[in-house]
């Protein structure tokens, strides 16, 4: 395919250290680079509408193939005219192109997440220490709790062909392979989408890493063949291949080179690191990723972490959080996250953040949202959230001008002494 005929373009327009700044192009848009990327898992990011999620300077928002296949179905998203048209994301331009990018993921993490961690808080950044090979053993048999038993018992089996899954609405019987996943994703019709992995947990065994990530790497192949093979989704649709091998710098650089091995038009950093281990193993995998095509950090979202993805060259990022803390009352600001439930905000008149104004919650004060949640008012979940992803936007849009202007280190390190102080 030459390059006038691919999906998808990628030109690095300025750098600043290891850190780029780039225009990433897609069928539906361009992106300018680095970019956060909101998460809506079941074609909708929580709370906010798409005309506001514009107005907060998102350029692009990420699906879940997991949720998407088992409610409403990829049939009838397809039917719908593809994922930006079915969840209003599309938006027709004056020209009378239809604009609004959009990324799904595999729905790996998703089935890991209803296998051996199941019931438990799970995120790709680690918390505790690694598990010995007994306990991991234990843990990925009894991969259920009683209060969430269904009809099959274990809810995901993983073998080297595919996955065998219960799903969590119903109960009822699922199997994904690569070949699967990619089907879905040509149907839900993304402009950037992942090939299909396994997604271990922080704490999983180097053993148990090692093996994951080797599947991981025969499952890239598939998905890629898959994804080729066919060619009206081949000049639409642009497919990502995934680095994993956790929190282990000699199993990053292994999966990084043999994944960067391959025709993949963009590539992703999977998560599954410990905080200490996330500069070495990002490092290590970066290095050997190809400068000209663009990265994703999958599941990142915390401000520090996402800088620091961007220092080691990283393009893309998403994460769920900036609208889960939000429904929970935590809201992002220059000085740290507060929790506005708590007493001392009820009679503070101050702006969410003096320092950080979010289009569409400037005129809101922390008092007044610390009575929505006190209320158990719907609003109150909505502004937070919204704020939350603004100032995320914020940040990333803030990095990506220091790195043309050639002060990112200098961006870098005030947000941190700020934010960490």
């Amino acid at each position: 395919m030459s390059n006038s005929d691919k999906a998808l373009s990628f030109a690095i327009k300025a750098r600043a250290g290891t850190a780029r700044a780039g225009l990433l192009r897609t069928l539906h848009g361009d992106i300018q680079t680095p970019a956060f990327v909101p998460v809506g898992t079941k074609a909708g990011v929580k709370g906010i509408l798409p005309e506001q999620l514009r107005a907060l300077g998102a350029q692009v928002v990420l699906a879940n193939t997991y949720h998407l296949y088992l409610q409403p179905g990829e049939k009838i998203i397809e039917e719908a005219g593809g994922l930006a048209k079915f969840m209003g994301w599309e938006k027709m331009t004056e020209d009378g192109a239809k604009h609004g990018p959009t990324m799904t993921d595999s729905g790996g993490f998703q089935v890991f997440s209803l296998g051996a961690a199941f019931g438990r808080t799970i995120t790709k950044i680690a918390k505790g220490e690694e598990l010995t090979n007994e306990q991991a053993e234990n843990r990925r048999v009894s991969v259920y709790d009683e209060d969430v038993q269904t009809k099959h018992g274990q809810l995901a089996v993983i073998d080297d062909e595919g996955v065998t899954f219960t799903s969590h609405l119903d109960g009822s019987l699922h199997r994904f392979t690569p070949e699967r996943s990619i089907e879905i994703q040509h149907a839900l019709g993304a402009d950037m989408f992942f090939a299909f992995d396994e997604c271990t947990g922080p704490t999983e065994p180097y053993e148990y890493q090692k093996e994951a990530m080797r599947r991981t790497h025969r499952w890239a192949l598939r998905s890629l063949k898959a994804h080729r093979q066919n060619l009206a989704a081949n000049r639409a649709q642009s497919i990502f291949g995934i680095v994993q091998g956790g929190r282990h710098e000699d199993l990053r650089s292994e999966s990084a080179q043999e994944i960067a091995s391959m025709d993949f038009d963009g590539f992703g950093i999977g998560g599954s690191f410990s905080k200490e281990d996330m500069h070495g193993a990002l490092e290590a995998a970066v290095k050997y990723l190809p400068e000209e095509k663009p990265r994703h950090f999958l599941g990142i979202g915390e401000p520090g972490d996402i800088l620091t993805g961007i220092a080691q060259g990283m393009d893309l990022f998403d994460c769920v959080a900036a609208t889960r803390i939000g429904r929970h009352g935590t809201i992002y600001t220059k000085r740290g996250p507060i929790n506005l439930t708590n007493e001392k905000f009820k009679n503070d008149f101050t702006p969410l953040d003096p320092e950080v104004l979010v289009p569409g919650t400037e005129s809101f004060t922390r008092g007044y949202l610390s009575h929505l949640f006190r209320a158990k008012e719907m609003l109150g979940p909505i502004i937070a959230s919204m704020h939350n992803v603004g100032f995320i936007i914020q940040l990333v849009d803030g990095a990506r001008e220091a790195i043309l202007n050639d002060t990112f280190e200098q961006y870098r390190a005030d947000f941190m002494r700020d934010y960490y102080a």
